[in-house]
């Protein structure tokens, strides 16, 4: 009975990991290049002098899916899709480098370029900063072109290039901060082939209607997790009264 307990209550703390990750993936089905995390259950043995007879499951993100999100027109100059496995670079809130699919680009207060979640877009040589008040494109290849308005028609000029980054043969892990980074450290290298697509984004690559069946399961996996362990209590009463008969 101990074994059949022992199983259930392992099943059930590994589904309530899945509910979290299936929750972070339903909360942002419209977040801008969010990669949907990867849940992966292993058996973990309890060792021992005896036989391993109970094994725990062990439940953890292993990763995300890199799968290419849907591309969305803005014909915002700022905004930016990336393409194939290039990741962008950004300075996460430790002032590592960190590197994300999110796009939307803006101009902060400090005359820097920072995304969506106000995180610095880095180059080769650290944050990118502008000139107060010019116009700002961003060229194919990373490229930030800025011109003065006051110069009228004179040709933008290129004052930093986005660091463009290829995660092909590296692996990374992405953190609670959902951005990416290396496993065991370091940095990834610029990709000086790396293109990007100006004035559209990268939608999140989560499939809503999946998510929605997989808690639904994830759910259903559960209750009959609870009744299993349910019956063993039911059965083990009815044992104990049992042994409790007069001979």
């Amino acid at each position: 009975m101990d074994h059949l307990i022992y199983t259930a209550y392992s099943g059930m703390s590994a589904s309530v990991v899945q509910q979290r990750v299936i929750a972070s993936n339903l909360a942002n089905t419209q977040t801008t290049g969010f990669r949907a995390e990867l849940l992966v259950a292993t058996p973990t043995t309890v060792k021992g002098n005896g036989l391993e007879a109970r094994a725990m499951a062990d439940a953890q993100v292993s990763g995300a899916s890199m799968k290419q999100g849907d591309l969305m027109q803005t014909g915002n100059p700022l905004d930016i899709a990336l393409t194939g496995d290039t990741m962008l670079a950004v300075q996460a809130g430790d002032g590592s480098e960190a590197y994300t699919r999110r796009g939307d680009l803006t101009i902060d207060a400090n005359g820097t370029l920072v995304n969506g979640e106000g995180l610095p877009v880095l180059s080769d040589s650290g944050p990118v900063t502008v000139p107060a008040g010019d116009k700002v494109t961003i060229a194919p290849d990373g490229t930030v072109l800025a011109s003065d308005p006051a110069q009228g028609e004179a040709p933008p000029e290129p004052i930093a290039k986005l660091k463009l980054a290829t995660t092909t043969g590296t692996q990374l892990e992405k953190g609670l901060d959902g951005l990416f980074r290396v496993v065991g450290g370091g940095v990834l290298p610029t990709d000086d082939a790396a293109k990007v697509i100006t004035g559209s984004l990268e939608k999140s690559n989560v499939n809503a209607t999946q998510v929605l069946v997989d808690m639904v399961a994830a759910q259903r996996l559960f209750d009959m997790r609870t009744k299993v362990i349910a019956a063993a209590k039911d059965n083990d009463e009815k044992s104990t009264a049992l042994m409790g008969l007069p001979s």
